[in-house]
């Protein structure tokens, strides 16, 4: 079936997932996600990838304001879901590292080139924030157990809130993509960017994995 045909016959949500698995099974493979998993990442090395996170954060959430009004973005903008102030939080715990990344900087610019169409910033919203409520909850309790952790301090990046229950939100969330006035064009653009952000996440853990020797516990 080629993918316009399963754009057609299948939801967005679905065309998302099983269109970018690919990309997305390359990415959560990656030396340094592995390392992380495996909890042999020491404090420093989290920091440092902690604040990378937070300027990819920071990009998307500024540009959620932007869009806000947009007649596709606002179908998933959503304030309570916002990570950049728990981000600061863990930063505050693990220390704040400044250090250059192309990587980053790469991911930083097509988020803000998403304002462009409401499409594009789905993708990256997408991509993230259901990450972080699926497989990002293994990784906050890998953290917590690794370095002895209790009450949510160091780990509120993984903690949502205002979210009692994942799986209802994201039955929801993908509700609301599957409802989203798409053609076949606008599905398809919406999966190849879905695709690119598996990548630059993908080219941020591959940065992260040329830091090892300094960060391995």
């Amino acid at each position: 079936m080629t993918l316009v045909a399963e754009s057609r016959e299948t939801s967005l949500s679905a065309l998302l997932r099983s269109g970018s698995q690919a990309e997305h099974t390359a990415a959560e493979g990656s030396t340094f996600m592995s390392e992380l998993l495996a909890g042999r990442i020491d404090g420093a090395g989290y920091a440092h990838f902690l604040g990378l996170l937070r300027r990819v954060y920071e990009a998307l959430e500024t540009t959620a304001a932007e869009l806000a009004h947009d007649p596709v973005a606002s179908a998933v903008v959503d304030p309570s879901i916002e990570r950049l102030a728990a981000i600061d939080a863990d930063l505050d715990h693990w220390g704040r590292v400044t250090v250059d990344s192309p990587a980053t900087d790469a991911y930083v610019a097509r988020i803000r080139a998403s304002a462009a169409w409401g499409g594009l910033f789905v993708a990256h919203h997408y991509t993230r924030y259901l990450g972080d409520l699926s497989g990002g909850q293994a990784i906050g309790r890998i953290i917590g157990r690794e370095f002895g952790l209790d009450g949510g301090v160091g780990t509120a990046f993984y903690s949502f809130e205002n979210v009692p229950k994942p799986k209802l939100y994201k039955d929801a969330y993908r509700a609301r993509l599957d409802a989203l006035p798409l053609d076949d064009a606008g599905r398809l653009r919406v999966l190849d960017e879905v695709k690119a952000v598996f990548a630059l996440n993908g080219g941020l853990f591959a940065e992260m994995t040329t830091h090892l020797d300094r960060y391995t516990r």
